[in-house]
């Protein structure tokens, strides 16, 4: 991986560019440290009672593996870190400042706290990624738990916008409206799940011995990616039928209008960098692009089917 030791990176402040400026014994001193690690997770899920996965994490030798060094993946995954650390720090700052609702609306405190755990944990499994050289279905625990993280800071500052903005109250939905926003939302949530496993697969063929020419890539995938494909379809006409049926109910000046116009933006963004990962050979600034667009995806969804619920109906 790029960076094996935080806060640090190669025992650098400023990560290296070349391997002349790599400490020396390197590679048996972070082996050394990613061994001591993956056992500690494994004797971990040996006491929750997954003896089976503790021994495959255990017996995995691809793990223990020594990797070439790589400038840009440890630059990647360097900047990676930093921006987690930043995001800690403003999620503990908005969990300090919530306290002052604590009397108006407590869960507002409440879920800010929780935020502030989930990123924690959510550092700790960062770890793990790396220490057990991106094992598939961490990857996608990891993935699935940032969203929830997103998801509780558009919560709480809806809840805490809803305080202030009257105009977020004002709803006419029918429960058609909601029911099809909710089923959009799940569809992404879904999708994001198939899609990292799309990409836990093409990170393994890439690592394979004999890899195969870049092209070839999305065949070798398999049923899951023939999964993600149809669902991207569905998805996007449950968001199309959204959008039209929002707008012949809401003014084109309401906050569900205007998110609707968003999410059918991001849908379309989101359908090019597809086709350029489909038809380009899985370039990887298009990867970046398409996980960061399903993350928008998510939360502009998350936040119309806040505007859309009964809880928007409500004097909060």
């Amino acid at each position: 991986m790029g960076c094996p030791d935080w806060p640090k990176c190669f025992d650098r402040l400023v990560p290296p560019t070349e391997e002349a400026q790599l400490p020396a014994g390197y590679e048996e001193k972070y082996i050394a440290g990613r061994k001591a690690k993956n056992e500690r997770f494994a004797s971990m899920l040996d006491r929750f009672g997954n003896k089976e996965l503790a021994e495959r994490i255990r017996s995995d030798k691809s793990i223990l593996q020594h990797e070439e060094f790589n400038a840009a993946k440890t630059w990647t995954e360097y900047v990676n870190r930093l921006v987690g650390a930043v995001t800690g720090v403003l999620l503990l700052l908005c969990a300090i400042f919530s306290f002052t609702f604590f009397k108006t609306k407590r869960s507002i405190f409440v879920w800010s706290v929780i935020n502030v755990i989930a990123i924690g944990y959510q550092a700790w499994l960062g770890s793990i990624v790396v220490s057990t050289n991106l094992m598939p279905w961490i990857i996608t625990v990891h993935m699935l738990l940032a969203l929830v993280i997103l998801g509780i800071s558009i919560y709480t500052y809806f809840k805490a916008r809803s305080l202030r903005d009257k105009d977020l109250l004002i709803n006419h939905t029918s429960r058609g409206i909601k029911v099809l926003a909710i089923f959009s939302l799940l569809l992404i949530v879904l999708q994001v799940a198939i899609g990292t496993g799309v990409r836990e697969e093409i990170d393994m063929i890439s690592a394979a011995a004999d890899v195969p020419d870049r092209s070839e890539w999305l065949g070798e995938v398999g049923e899951v990616f023939d999964i993600h494909r149809s669902l991207a379809l569905v998805s996007a006409i449950a968001i199309v039928l959204l959008f039209f049926v929002v707008r012949s109910r809401f003014a084109s000046n309401t906050h569900q209008s205007r998110f609707t116009n968003l999410l059918l933006v991001l849908l379309i963004l989101q359908l090019i960098s597809a086709l350029v990962l489909g038809y380009f050979d899985i370039p990887p600034f298009a990867q970046t692009a398409h996980l960061v667009l399903a993350c928008l995806l998510f939360g502009t969804q998350y936040y119309l089917v806040l505007l859309l619920s009964k809880m928007a109906r409500k004097k909060i």
